[in-house]
């Protein structure tokens, strides 16, 4: 069980080194999955961190490919420490940006639980286009390289509390 907090609020870099990230990534609004992509590379090199990147057509494909990526390192033996979703929904007229808002969350919330990894979630979900951007820049929101330092800090945690005193 974890003890009390110790002052440590993000992940050390010198405990990250050696981390390997899955980023998968939705493509369906090329412009915003760049700026995503480069907020979260941006935050995995300065901590370190390598990764490999799979590209989806939507947002409801994330939770599936992540899956499947997990699955094929753990194969080859080169299993993830953490992974990235990176995606944009945008609202329209009708429920659909409900359903694929609320579905990708859970896929992701089940493949995070039922395997103990850590995943940062940067799958945008707004009402237009001019939020999703000043969420996306790097210069701005950058929730690209947010979602990558939740990861990392997750990854960091699990780290620390499997090296603690039993």
């Amino acid at each position: 069980m974890a003890g009390p907090r110790q002052g440590k609020s993000e992940a050390t870099s010198a405990s990250l080194k050696e981390a390997r990230i899955l980023i998968v990534e939705a493509r369906y609004y090329e412009d915003l999955a760049d700026e995503l992509l480069a907020g979260t590379v941006g935050a995995l090199d300065d901590a370190g961190a390598s990764h490999d990147c799979i590209t989806v057509p939507g947002a409801l494909e994330i939770p599936t490919a992540l899956a499947i990526g997990l699955d094929a390192a753990a194969e080859r033996k080169e299993p993830y420490d953490g992974a990235v979703a990176l995606g944009c929904v945008i609202r329209g007229d009708t429920i659909h940006f409900e359903i694929v808002s609320e579905q990708s969350a859970r896929g992701l919330m089940d493949v995070s639980i039922a395997r103990k990894i850590p995943i940062g979630n940067a799958i945008l979900t707004v009402d237009t286009e001019e939020q999703a951007w000043a969420r996306a820049r790097t210069s701005e929101g950058n929730k690209g390289g947010e979602a990558a330092r939740a990861a990392l800090t997750l990854i960091d945690i699990k780290r620390s509390l499997s090296k603690a005193k039993k």
